[in-house]
């Protein structure tokens, strides 16, 4: 008996601390459970503002120039709206256009063909990318292992002056993770907070018998993999999925986007062609798609209405995201 008390005791203390590391971030109650395991990486305040710093630092590129805010601004919901496809050091030009970066947490796979399933294994992707970073993890961790700053920062977040790859890793996982965008009007109605225009609740039913299938609410995507009738690009010759899943079937398959903050995070598709978002409607309504999507011009009116609901403002102008100023510097003890 006492041996079954003991270990409820144990249980319910380790529930308790996982609760209270997960409520450093707001998770929005409306969501579904997360894919990421936070039990090999428990948040923690000094590990997001790691992450974060990271996040802006040049430090990760060969040359020092490039950082994943460089293709991730968060005034664009944590995409690229300049170009089309991503650019790296000395302007090399990616294959693909910049994802939006949010909700980050309930994601099954990253990049547009799922070729990575672990958030904190991800930013290998791009660092060791020669059109991107063009550097390696050894070489990030010496250099970061040269900084007093970093020493500090680190020892902080992991109790180790040490740095590490994988608590490197880990700290960049933490501030994505703490990316949430969860408040847009969309939002509000679902918790009885706002209500939908008239056109707006008419633009939501369209989205419900048109798009819902594949960008399902609440996080507007079903994480999976779906042709989207675009005539490929012969130039870039970007077969999609199928290079990841040596499966024929999936040839010019992309992830599923979500549709949240789409004003903030164009250009639009994997390849970044589409400029406005009335050119994605256009091309959706006339696309050789099963079952067939038919929009009238007012239809489309009424989409737009509805897609525009699901922008976030909070979190586009969140200034906790924005560039760490404060944070490039050891604390004085006097302050």
């Amino acid at each position: 008996m006492k041996l079954r008390i003991y270990i409820a005791l144990i249980v319910a203390l380790f529930a308790l601390s996982m609760q209270q590391h997960l409520d450093i971030i707001a998770f929005p109650k409306h969501f579904p459970e997360h894919n990421y395991s936070f039990e090999n990486n428990p948040l923690s305040f000094q590990k997001i503002e790691l992450g974060k710093m990271l996040f802006y630092d040049p430090i990760l590129s060969l040359d020092s120039t490039i950082s994943c805010a460089s293709c991730h601004s968060p005034y664009n919901a944590f995409a690229h709206a300049d170009h089309a496809l991503s650019h790296g050091i000395h302007d090399t030009i990616g294959t693909r256009n910049a994802p939006a970066l949010f909700n980050l947490s309930w994601n099954k796979s990253f990049m547009w063909d799922g070729a990575i399933h672990h958030l904190d294994v991800q930013p290998l992707a791009p660092i060791s990318s020669p059109s991107e970073m063009n550097c390696d993890i050894n070489t990030v961790v010496a250099r970061l292992e040269r900084s007093p700053l970093y020493k500090f920062k680190f020892s902080e977040a992991f109790d180790s002056e040490q740095i590490t790859g994988e608590n490197f890793l880990k700290a960049l996982a933490q501030f994505q993770l703490s990316l949430i965008s969860a408040n847009s009007k969309y939002d509000q109605v679902l918790k009885g907070e706002n209500t939908f225009t008239a056109q707006e609740a008419k633009g939501y039913a369209l989205f419900v018998q048109h798009c819902n299938r594949c960008h399902t609410e609440p996080l507007f995507t079903n994480q999976n993999f779906e042709t989207n009738q675009l005539t490929p690009d012969a130039a870039l010759n970007d077969v999609g999925r199928s290079k990841i899943s040596q499966k024929e079937e999936d040839n010019y398959k992309f992830k599923v986007p979500s549709l949240r903050n789409l004003d903030h995070s164009y250009p639009y598709m994997h390849d970044g062609r589409f400029k406005k978002l009335s050119q994605v409607l256009d091309h959706y309504s006339q696309a050789n798609l099963t079952p067939k999507i038919t929009l009238t011009s007012d239809d489309k009116k009424d989409l737009m209405s509805f897609l525009i609901a699901l922008n976030d403002t909070s979190f586009i102008f969140n200034p906790t995201n924005k560039y760490p100023h404060n944070l490039y510097k050891i604390p004085n003890e006097n302050e």
